[in-house]
């Protein structure tokens, strides 16, 4: 047990920003009624100001990793299989998918990728990306007590929401995670929560930004609606195996805060 933390109290003192595109997973509507669509796209970009925008920068392929639908009950849709690509070029645009829920509860939208990639050396990559929805009977009735959000997918590094991330949510109710990497809480490791309209300050920006706490938890009280990505990185330069010689870790989750929370409507 020591020994664990002493190796992820090391982790902790080496993330930084990786030295490649960040993956996310993107829904047009954090509620959507019963039996209707929704469409889901996977984007590549936040390259600028150190991973800290919006901004797409190349397209990721969907086909190198895993684009899944997670259902209330666990189940799995694999997203590939019906996925367009939007983008005109090979590198520019893309990927959306149509997803239809003939069940209420609250989904998930998970993305995993695990390459090696080359900015000037060899670097093994490995990105996830979340982002949840509610499916409700009715839009006018949103039920606030939906569970299974805290519940980790797996991933290698992994935002986990503390507090439902689509209802109740809104100005004023904070977006809380925990920062897991291989499933322990990570401490001491700065969380960017990005509003789609705003530019962070270079360095690290007290307003947008947060050091996870010891058990892992960051938290950020957004003061109006907007869509915020969620990021995270760990760096290990130690970690070097075979055609690569370090291995660089991301993890996102989109947040769609309403201006007004659907639940309660304030």
């Amino acid at each position: 047990m020591k020994k664990t933390l002493t190796t992820l109290a090391m982790v902790a003192m080496t993330a930084v920003s990786a030295s490649a595109h960040d993956t996310w997973v993107e829904t047009n509507t954090g509620i959507v009624r019963t039996g209707d669509a929704i469409y889901i796209d996977l984007k590549l970009g936040n390259h600028g100001n150190e991973h800290r925008d919006f901004k797409m920068a190349s397209k990721a392929n969907p086909a190198d990793g895993t684009w899944d639908v997670v259902t209330p009950s666990g189940k799995q849709f694999d997203l590939t299989s019906v996925a367009v690509d939007l983008g005109y070029a090979p590198k520019e645009g893309f990927w959306n998918a149509k997803y239809v829920a003939d069940t209420a509860g609250l989904y998930a939208v998970s993305h995993t990728r695990d390459q090696v990639v080359n900015h000037g050396h060899p670097v093994r990559s490995i990105k996830s990306g979340k982002t949840f929805f509610i499916v409700s009977d009715s839009l006018a009735q949103v039920p606030s007590d939906l569970t299974g959000f805290n519940k980790p997918l797996g991933h290698d590094l992994e935002l986990v929401p503390t507090e439902n991330p689509v209802a109740p949510l809104g100005p004023g109710k904070p977006i809380s995670v925990k920062l897991l990497f291989h499933g322990k809480p990570l401490a001491n490791t700065r969380v960017s929560f990005i509003p789609r309209r705003e530019t962070l300050k270079e360095g690290f920006d007290e307003t947008y930004e947060r050091k996870t706490n010891q058990q892992g938890e960051a938290s950020f009280t957004p003061k109006t609606g907007d869509q915020y990505l969620v990021v995270a990185h760990v760096k290990q330069p130690e970690a070097k195996g075979e055609g690569y010689d370090e291995t660089a870790y991301s993890a996102t989750l989109l947040v769609i805060v309403p201006e007004r929370c659907p639940c309660c409507g304030e």
